[in-house]
């Protein structure tokens, strides 16, 4: 890599690692502001899918209307940064919130995080094209531990408005960083609106072969982040709860940049594939050890938080490869946006099952989702032409 590129990798990641300590800053403190807001269980879970809707709703609209390409991506990145920095600090400051005002502040987070992860991708992929795989994984690390940092705070016990007030200056600075990164020799040029954008995009076998795995993969990812702590404390774990999901989610920055470096030496379809398989069998396990030694307890948590999301990376990077440089932001997101539609399912069916049965049992409908994701692996693979473009030897 040249001076230049680390340079950029570093400052976008930094930028994508202090933005999405947004996403998790609620439910991290969910218990605090369940006694604090009088919140139901139910409400609870809002906490997060509001932010999965607002997400949904946000990447929609900007692959519609071709935001993520008409729009220079690190200004996007910025301003969608800075709006959910706002909503974020908003429930400090109002106090004592109705349930409404919780949802929305919550929903407007998640809209405008959608004009950020995308984005952040797509500036990274200006940066990268030979070495695009490794760079991408250590972007979606650094998204995993922002992502994961709230329940560090929390872990140390900090009080719920730390928690918030500290996510959402995270935020800004990372707006801050971004624009100070400038566009790599790979930046596409702003295109013009154009609805022949999404029917290129779909009719790409390679793409929607990537998607289908991006979709197993989601299926398992957010539902088992929001619930792992939940989790713990119901298997009785020894220790903080907290800091047990900080470490399930902060591992997988590791795993990202790992499969990202393998990737693109031995192929997308293969590393991607590997890390479904691995994850899919730790979901399941789950139901095995709950109950159990703490440290087996953990030794699961350790290898499902360093495989769950290590093949997110290779999802976008095929995506980048597969289709025209021309709609490749507006492919991301609707990638994207497919994939946090699901969750709101898995999310709200894991939690359903537990209530139904217990927390043992609730992580086995997390399964099918990473065997779907493996067999568009082995699809894409054999796809002489897509396979190629996927990176590596296939």
């Amino acid at each position: 890599m040249t001076s230049g590129q680390v340079r950029a990798l570093l400052l976008i990641s930094v930028a994508q690692l202090l933005v999405l300590s947004l996403w998790f800053s609620a439910s991290a403190v969910s218990d605090s502001l369940e006694a604090a807001w009088g919140l139901s269980r139910s409400q609870v879970a809002w906490l997060t899918m509001a932010v999965q809707v607002g997400f949904v709703f946000g990447a929609l609209s900007s692959a519609v209307a071709n935001l993520a390409d008409r729009i220079p991506a690190r200004r996007l990145f910025a301003i969608s940064a800075t709006v959910g920095a706002v909503a974020n600090g908003a429930l400090v400051v109002v106090g004592s919130p109705s349930f409404v005002v919780v949802v929305l502040a919550r929903f407007i987070t998640g809209a405008a995080l959608a004009g950020v992860y995308p984005s952040g991708m797509k500036t990274i992929a200006g940066w990268f094209r030979e070495r695009r795989g490794m760079a991408l994984g250590v972007l979606v690390g650094a998204l995993t531990v922002g992502s994961a940092l709230p329940h560090l705070v929390r872990g140390v016990g900090l009080n719920w408005q730390v928690v918030l007030t500290s996510a959402s200056v995270l935020a800004l600075v990372g707006a801050a960083i971004m624009l100070a990164v400038g566009d790599g020799p790979y930046e596409t040029s702003v295109s013009r609106f154009s609805w022949r954008h999404l029917h290129t995009i779909v009719s790409n076998r390679g793409f929607r072969l990537a998607t289908v795995g991006y979709l197993g993969h989601m299926w398992e990812l957010y539902a088992a982040w929001t619930w792992i702590a939940t989790w713990a404390a119901a298997s009785a774990f020894v220790g903080s709860p907290s800091m047990a999901a900080f470490v399930m989610i902060a591992i997988g920055g590791l795993g990202s940049w790992v499969a990202g470096w393998v990737a693109d030496r031995n192929g997308r379809t293969l590393v991607a594939g590997g890390s479904l398989l691995v994850s899919g069998t730790m979901a399941a396990a789950t139901s095995v050890v709950f109950g159990g030694p703490s440290w087996l307890i953990v030794v699961v948590l350790v290898v499902w938080g360093a495989t769950i999301v290590s093949d997110s990376a290779q999802f976008s990077a095929m995506v980048t490869e597969v289709v025209d440089d021309e709609v490749r932001g507006t492919a991301l997101t609707l990638q994207t946006a497919l994939g946090f539609s699901l969750t709101l399912i898995s999310i709200w069916l894991a939690s359903a099952i537990a209530d139904a049965t217990s927390w043992q049992w609730a992580f086995l409908v997390l399964v099918p989702g990473p065997v779907v994701g493996i067999i568009a692996m082995i699809r894409l693979r054999q796809a002489p032409s897509a396979a190629r473009l996927a990176g590596g030897k296939g």
